[in-house]
């Protein structure tokens, strides 16, 4: 067993900041869980692939949902070895061979799509070749008894509610088009949810978070970008948990920060609190909070959209003052099975089910527990409240 050097700082409950500790003893072992090999099934329609799949998140481990930002047409001739997605043939999903097409999908428990949202794909369509533009993430709050699929659409600058089925689009916040007032994202990034209904936004080209009521009401708004104490340099993912901390994976800034609603900083904001910093990880692109733990996916930082990393991404456990507990690395950072080139999105289900979203190879896989592995090292339930 090795060791993973994290950097922690806490800001306690009274708005001051202790000083850092160097996190030298956290253990860190090889990944608990197991591929399945070819679990997500093609599809598509011959001649094209899944594309950019950029996000996923497990209703239950026989409803599974994925988006994409358009499907890729395949080389002709197709080359050999090609096993369903492009990373098998060393292709990246790119703007020039990208058709929008079964941009929203849902598979069941073997990775079979069972649901595919076409009536939508016109909705993400975009010409942009450089920069973020259809889904980047998705989302159910474990509070709502509607199950409704939240959608972060970089595309229109929006975020959606459509209902569980795909048939309806129940609410949009946002008034569509880039913009830095309060009616206005500029490519949001991800949602977070309140057991009252509260929406929080990830206004990733803002660099704040935006809070909405259940009517998807304008609340209020905290951050401007910068890397001191409660600003942001690109907020990728939020969580939230049982006693309303909410979490920040603040990508470019390296590090997650750590915000509730309930400590007093009247120097930040009458109704929001800085309350931690976790800084020393290199990308974090998404974090899942159980009813103990925080777990965060960190990858290399090399290139856009980690194409080109340096080592597998690597998911950190920390407690809800964010100890270090444990650390592992998936299998590698190619395209043979296990490997993700870049993790984006994961999802975990109630089975501890582990299914993680790779853009750069266009695939999303499924992860269950190894035998005899220990629950220190594999993600708990969802917390308890949710």
């Amino acid at each position: 067993m090795h060791k993973v050097f994290l950097v922690l700082s806490v800001v306690v409950a009274s708005g001051l900041v202790v000083a850092p500790a160097l996190m030298q003893d956290m253990p860190s072992g090889p990944s608990p869980y197991d591929v399945v090999d070819g679990w997500l099934k093609p599809f598509a329609s011959s001649g094209y692939s899944f594309g950019s799949t950029s996000a996923v998140f497990a209703e239950s481990p026989d409803r599974i949902f994925i988006a994409q930002r358009g499907e890729n047409r395949l080389p002709d001739p197709v080359p050999p070895g090609f096993q369903g997605f492009l990373g098998s043939i060393g292709v990246r999903p790119a703007f020039e061979s990208r058709v929008w097409q079964n941009v929203i999908f849902v598979v069941d428990g073997d990775g079979n799509m069972i649901e595919a949202w076409t009536q939508w794909d016109d909705m993400f369509q975009s010409d942009a070749e450089e920069g973020p533009s259809g889904i980047h993430k998705i989302k159910i709050s474990p509070f709502d008894p509607d199950r409704k699929l939240w959608v972060a659409d970089t595309t229109n600058h929006q975020v959606h509610a459509f209902s569980n089925d795909g048939e309806e689009l129940v609410m949009s916040l946002g008034a569509g088009g880039a913009g830095d007032d309060n009616d206005h994202f500029d490519t949001p990034f991800d949602m977070a949810f309140l057991a009252d209904g509260s929406i929080f936004v990830a206004d990733n080209g803002n660099s704040r978070i935006m809070k909405f009521d259940a009517e998807g009401n304008f609340v209020t708004t905290w951050g401007v970008n910068g890397s001191g104490r409660g600003e942001f340099d690109g907020p990728h993912a939020l969580a939230t948990d049982s006693i309303g901390r909410i979490y920040v994976a603040d990508m470019r800034n390296n590090r997650v920060q750590v915000f509730n609603e309930t400590t007093r900083s009247v120097w930040y904001h009458p109704n929001i609190s800085p309350i931690a910093t976790w800084p020393g990880f290199e990308r974090p692109t998404d974090i899942y909070a159980t009813g103990y733990d925080v777990w965060i996916s960190d990858n290399s930082d090399a290139g856009p959209q980690g194409a080109n990393p340096t080592r597998p991404a690597r998911m950190v456990k920390l407690d809800w003052n964010g100890n270090p507990q444990f650390s592992w690395e998936l299998p590698g950072f190619g395209a043979d099975a296990g490997d993700v080139t870049f993790l984006h999105q994961f999802s975990i289900d109630e089975e501890k089910n582990f299914y993680t979203a790779d853009p750069p190879n266009g695939r999303v896989q499924k992860f269950v527990p190894r035998e005899g592995a220990s629950f220190l090292e594999t993600f708990g339930a969802p917390d308890s409240s949710q």
